[in-house]
């Protein structure tokens, strides 16, 4: 799978442990974040993301921040991103299965890096389930349409 990651300063330590895990995985990585503490844009790697998940350049995407909360607004920007904040498997799961979400927020301040690769693991090997949930998703493609 191609996966593309982004990070801003605060999602910094999430990343390495992250992308090794997933390239150990066999997953292809288009890594987008920055390497320093220094105050960075979140929106800025948001859209990196979001557009290459947007384009089918990657699959889906990977967003990490302090809380999750910037990025997944931001990526929720691009038309064709269904991000979910997510904080437990419970919720990493749920985004797939019933939103079909293409992109999942984490954030620094309540992940550590264990944590995170469960999150993304439980993402990454969830289907969406479709059904009555299929009529929902498309209401919020017509959404995108619509902008």
């Amino acid at each position: 799978m191609k996966i593309s990651i982004g990070n801003d300063h605060a999602g910094l330590e999430l990343r390495h442990p992250l992308i090794e895990h997933l390239k150990a995985e066999g997953h292809k990585i288009i890594d987008h974040g920055t390497d320093t503490h220094e105050s960075v844009d979140y929106p800025d790697y948001a859209q990196a993301v979001g557009n290459d998940v947007a384009s089918g350049k990657a699959d889906v995407g990977i967003l990490m921040c302090s809380t999750g909360i910037g990025m997944s607004i931001s990526a929720n920007k691009v038309k064709g991103v269904r991000a979910a904040l997510v904080y437990n498997e419970d919720a990493a799961q749920y985004s797939r299965l019933h939103n079909n979400a293409n992109v999942i927020c984490m954030g620094k301040k309540y992940q550590d890096p264990n944590t995170a690769q469960k999150l993304v693991d439980t993402f990454l090997t969830t289907s969406f389930e479709g059904g009555r949930h299929e009529r929902r998703v498309e209401k919020m493609n017509a959404e995108d349409k619509e902008r």
